[in-house]
């Protein structure tokens, strides 16, 4: 006969398998008593599993949400993928603050079997990470709250910090969370404004929910939205080029976030990118490596040139020099 605690894991993993059990299936599944899988489940809610139940008898068990967050029951593969997932979050700091998730991630691997361990291991060993970008990092905590107004779609104050260092305070309709791999901004619809917003997560000073839920009218394409707020920033220098490939195609080899683009035919699309001088814009379209038209300005244009005729002068002579 198996132990107690070898049989409360194993209804845990039979409760997750399925939305709903009947205390007979449970019986029949687990060799054991009706009686002793209604003591079970009640020891499982007083270990915070929040267990639903229906009467009569066509009712069942559900596994639901708990009162505090209870032991987990993982397969290899999740543990590994949750580990996994645990470390990118410690090193690149996609959740603000990489304490939390350190901290989690070794509370893991104090309790990982050695063969999951040692996998870890290999890959700690393998993986090189560059340094992560300096600036604000935004707390798992504001994470969490502008989380669930968004769920909620809830009428939010906003206390915000600007570029300048400004205060503000704004009533906003949450509405979703975007991250561009580098930053997380919050989309809303400032209300006094009547706009659709983007705000840098890492630049939110406070949430405040009201408890009131907004409807959202044609609600706009939150990443697209980010997108173009990103791709607005001011720079000195613009140019525009021609690409040889349909709308689609040149979103995948310029994002959005990069430059802003208008289709120019079936067949070709004009983008627009901002840099700080020529020479740098010269050096992101020969990254391309795609076929392209400098439209505007000369000085790009002239760049671009003088760059590719050095390198033809460079390279012309077959024999190394």
């Amino acid at each position: 006969m198996i132990s107690t605690s070898a049989r409360l894991l194993r209804l845990v993993s039979l409760l997750s398998t399925r939305p709903t059990w009947t205390c007979r299936e449970l019986s029949e599944r687990m060799a054991v008593t009706d009686r002793t899988v209604r003591r079970d489940i009640a020891r499982l809610r007083e270990l915070g599993y929040g267990i639903e139940s229906d009467p009569g008898p066509w009712g069942g068990y559900r596994l639901g949400g708990g009162t505090r967050v209870p032991p987990l029951i993982l397969d290899d593969a999740e543990a590994f993928a949750v580990a996994v997932a645990l470390r990118e979050a410690a090193l690149s700091g996609v959740l603000g603050s990489d304490q939390a998730a350190l901290s989690a991630l070794l509370k893991l691997r104090q309790v990982l079997p050695p063969r999951i361990a040692d996998r870890l291991e290999e890959m700690d060993a393998t993986f090189v990470h560059t340094p992560r970008p300096e600036g604000r990092q935004v707390s798992p905590g504001v994470l969490l709250e502008l989380a669930a107004v968004c769920c909620r779609g809830e009428l939010t104050r906003l206390s915000y910090r600007d570029r300048a260092g400004k205060d503000t305070v704004r009533d906003v309709a949450a509405y979703r969370l975007v991250h561009t791999g580098r930053r997380w901004y919050f989309v809303a619809r400032d209300i006094a404004r009547e706009q659709w917003r983007t705000f840098r997560a890492d630049r939110v000073v406070r949430v405040q929910p009201t408890g009131r839920t907004v409807e959202l009218v044609d609600p706009p394409d939150p990443a697209l939205l980010v997108s173009r707020s990103i791709a607005g920033v001011v720079y000195p220098l613009y140019v525009r080029v021609r690409l040889a490939h349909p709308m689609d195609q040149a979103l995948r080899l310029i994002p959005p976030t990069i430059g802003t683009h208008h289709p120019d035919g079936p067949d070709t699309t004009v983008v627009e990118i901002g840099g700080n001088d020529a020479d740098q814009l010269v050096t992101y379209l020969l990254g391309l490596g795609t076929t392209l038209r400098v439209l505007s300005p000369d000085a790009v244009r002239e760049a671009l040139l003088r760059r590719t005729r050095n390198l033809f002068e460079d390279n012309r002579d077959s024999q190394p020099r």
